[in-house]
């Protein structure tokens, strides 16, 4: 185990590090902070109230850095709405992972889920937020506790959208994590509805959901992107198939109608693409840069999903900012996850272990 420690510590100091957040400010004493997280954001202009996304980034990453890849700030500042960035510190977990898997961090009323629950409070006492029209969105370990956060704060978030994540309440501890991340064990559509249920008090409207996915991600299998559908389609009430299919930009695209006709559930499975957030960086309507887990898909995840929120102004839904427009090329080799290693040796567990806590690439 000394030798797997100092492994990983090798792996994480050859690590890109993002710089400091640029256009985003800190946001400090917004609560007791039971997580230890820190906060940044971007405010909304003071005119009327702004809808709020609270973004929430992979392990390895950062604030600033996801920021950076996703374009988030620029479509911000184009359309006039807050961000709040959740940060993972490293005294919390090694690599910058909010920690999904811990019962203590996604439950209510506690740890990290509590702490993001206290930031999005401060958001709405000092600047003028729509209390409506507040969501959340994040990759990969993001992705997780963004599931978590809608299971256990249904009456805060209107809307989630989680990129190559995981169901809420399905790992606690880093055995079941690495498993469900392999699509291990996953529960049945009708036991992952409960563990929503359970989650909260709630009986009001849930919030809606987006899911992403790559085809090729074998860091966080697609299982669990069709495991994230059954959970919020058994709350929602929905059926098994999907209510309309279409295909935009080359990727496969589902929704999921509620008992009432409304459209709550919504799925994109990108095919090639890896472990990462879909972009389009290209043209005038492209956001983000492209760079580790942050892959140029033709298809801007950042932008659909906040198009499906209604977040965005004429002027970036007219035909000249519209990035999917027509279907795009498959990503290029080198933005496709490798396939995961035969476990036929202890070394080889190791090195699939590290691929899949996203140490390794």
């Amino acid at each position: 185990m000394a030798g797997l420690a100092e492994t990983i510590a090798q792996l994480r100091d050859k690590r890109p590090r993002a710089g400091k957040a640029g256009a985003l400010a800190a946001l400090e004493d917004f609560g007791s902070n039971p997580g230890a997280l820190r906060a940044y954001c971007l405010a909304p202009p003071a005119k009327r109230p702004a809808p709020l996304v609270v973004v929430l980034h992979g392990c390895t990453q950062d604030a600033a850095g996801y920021d950076h890849g996703s374009g988030w700030s620029q479509l911000a500042h184009e359309n006039g709405f807050a961000l709040l960035f959740p940060e993972q510190q490293r005294s919390n977990n090694p690599n910058t992972c909010f920690n999904w898997f811990s019962q203590d961090d996604v439950r209510r009323g506690s740890g990290e889920a509590l702490s993001i629950r206290q930031m999005v409070d401060a958001m709405c006492r000092r600047y003028s937020i729509d209390a409506s029209r507040i969501y959340v969105t994040g990759l990969s370990a993001g992705g997780a506790m963004a599931c978590a956060m809608l299971a256990s704060y249904p009456d805060v978030f209107a809307g989630g959208a989680i990129i190559a994540g995981l169901p809420f309440g399905t790992a606690y501890g880093v055995p079941q994590a690495l498993e469900r991340m392999r699509g291990h064990g996953l529960p049945t559509a009708e036991r992952l509805g409960q563990l929503v249920e359970a989650g909260s008090q709630h009986t009001g409207p849930w919030p809606t959901v987006s899911v992403w996915h790559g085809g090729a991600d074998h860091t966080v299998v697609p299982a669990n992107a069709r495991a994230i559908v059954d959970q919020w389609r058994h709350v929602h009430g929905a059926h098994a198939e999907p209510d309309r299919s279409d295909e935009v930009s080359g990727s496969p695209h589902h929704v999921w109608r509620d008992r009432d006709g409304r459209e709550v559930i919504e799925e994109y499975r990108i095919p090639g693409l890896g472990h990462g957030t879909p972009l389009a960086t290209k043209g005038p309507s492209g956001y983000g840069v492209a760079g580790p887990h942050m892959l140029e898909a033709g298809i801007s995840s950042t932008w659909h999903i906040a198009k499906n929120w209604g977040m965005l102004e004429e002027r970036s839904q007219s035909a000249a900012h519209v990035p999917d427009a027509k279907p795009s090329p498959p990503p290029r080799r080198d933005q496709r996850s490798r396939p995961s290693i035969p476990a036929t040796n202890v070394g080889a567990v190791i090195e699939q272990a590290l691929r899949a806590a996203g140490l390794m690439r």
